[in-house]
């Protein structure tokens, strides 16, 4: 029995020309939630507001997400990423995040405009009504300026006068700060109201549990937007079976309404945007980090077995520590100084780059030193095609080392391809 396709009327209707700016939009919008004017990409405001009923429509029916559209601004009030701590901010340390928050409390009562040093004063106040304990101290100061030019950013807070830079080094440096209140009341998207607790409140806004759940195909689409890879072992039971009988339609509805092309295998659904838009890590890259990552993966898929059932190969941190260290050896001139001067700084770094974008697992042991290898990895495979050249070449990046994507994953049973 074939099974009705889920669909947006009202973007349905449209032109081709309208069709492809709403999706343009979508787009921008799932890579820039909180946009307005003054920031990347707020040169789409304007259509954005043109096409906000079918945006509020296609984002409500195919995600269960709520888009507020203003002149001034849009908030795409996403779910989430619960515990997983790859999601982060870059410039943002745990204690960062702290200040953020700390910060958000303290502007609730600030007005319009603030001079630095009562803010930091509020913001004391508030680390002292949370229990939390801070200091003076220079890393405080950097993670507290840090907070505040990330707030800056997202256009919550305005430079008027002077800049929050140099409070990183200086403590007595001053300067007046304009609040957007719009934008502080769109920033949080947690249901505070309903949380009894920090974890409780990261559940919530996971859109997991609480009154404001998704439904099963809202939360596996969530997952296929936001994941690069989906392992049908990874989801639960229900939206597993729900995404095996529906993958054939919901790769394309990735494709036409978001311009994500899904490629689906036996393990699960691994997803890619031609545009490497909505990618915030690239992988591959012609960066030293990138390119070890890649040439590790042979070795390290290589060097163990795969487990039944879910083909994961697992391994520890000491195999990438010598795969690391081999290509180090064997090729020194093609890597940066920083590589060669530092090589356990590279192993951390090549593994956040390959948990990031899907490739490594943690162990569900919860043992640091042993990880697992997705299937997906055989994607990333190199193909070689010689030598590394000179040294004087140690910058360009290799040759296109992707293999056909028919290497990411087994056909399901019954499937050839197309």
């Amino acid at each position: 029995m074939r099974t009705r396709e889920t669909s947006v009327p009202g973007f349905d209707r449209l032109g081709d020309i309208d069709a492809a700016n709403v999706v343009r939009c979508a787009r921008t919008l799932l890579r820039r939630p909180l946009l307005h004017a003054a920031s990347q990409d707020g040169d789409l405001l304007g259509m954005i507001y043109r096409h906000r009923a079918v945006l509020r429509e296609l984002f409500a029916t195919l995600l269960g997400y709520r888009l507020v559209i203003r002149r001034r601004y849009a908030r795409l009030y996403k779910s989430g990423p619960g515990p997983d701590a790859t999601r982060a901010v870059p410039t943002l340390t745990p204690r960062g995040y702290a200040y953020v928050a700390l910060t958000l409390a303290a502007l609730t009562g600030c007005g319009k405009q603030v001079l630095l040093s009562r803010l930091i004063d509020d913001i004391r106040g508030a680390a002292v009504e949370a229990g939390i304990t801070i200091d003076d101290e220079p890393g405080e100061r950097r993670a507290l300026a840090t907070a505040l030019r990330h707030l800056v950013t997202l256009g919550v807070l305005t430079e008027t006068e002077g800049t929050v830079g140099p409070l990183a080094n200086d403590a007595t440096a001053e300067a007046l700060i304009t609040v957007d209140t719009d934008l502080l009341g769109q920033l949080v998207t947690g249901p505070l109201s309903e949380a009894d607790g920090p974890q409780r409140l990261v559940e919530l806004a996971s859109g997991s549990t609480g009154a404001h759940a998704a439904t099963v195909e809202q939360a596996v689409r969530r997952r296929l937007v936001e994941d690069p890879v989906v392992h049908y072992r990874d989801l639960p039971e229900a939206q597993a079976n729900w995404l095996r009988r529906h993958r054939t339609g919901e790769t394309g509805l990735l494709e036409r309404y978001f311009g994500i092309v899904a490629e689906s295998r036996s393990e699960g659904i691994a997803t890619t945007d031609p545009q490497d838009y909505l990618n915030d890590t690239s992988f591959p890259g012609s960066s030293t980090v990138a390119r070890v990552a890649q040439l590790a993966i042979p070795p390290l898929l290589h060097g163990s077995a795969p487990r039944e059932g879910d083909h994961r190969h697992p391994v520890a941190r000491e195999d990438f520590r010598v795969a690391c260290e081999e290509l180090l050896e064997r090729y020194p001139a093609a890597w940066s100084r920083r590589a060669i001067e530092d090589p356990d700084s590279l192993v951390t770094m090549v593994m956040d780059l390959l948990r990031r974008v899907g490739v490594l697992i943690p162990h569900e042991s919860g043992d640091s030193e042993r990880w697992l290898l997705s299937p997906s990895a055989h994607r990333w495979l190199p193909i070689p095609d010689g030598e590394p050249a000179p040294a004087e070449r140690e910058t360009e990046p290799p040759a296109d080392t992707a293999v056909p994507d028919l290497a990411l994953f087994d056909y399901p049973e019954g499937e050839t391809a197309r």
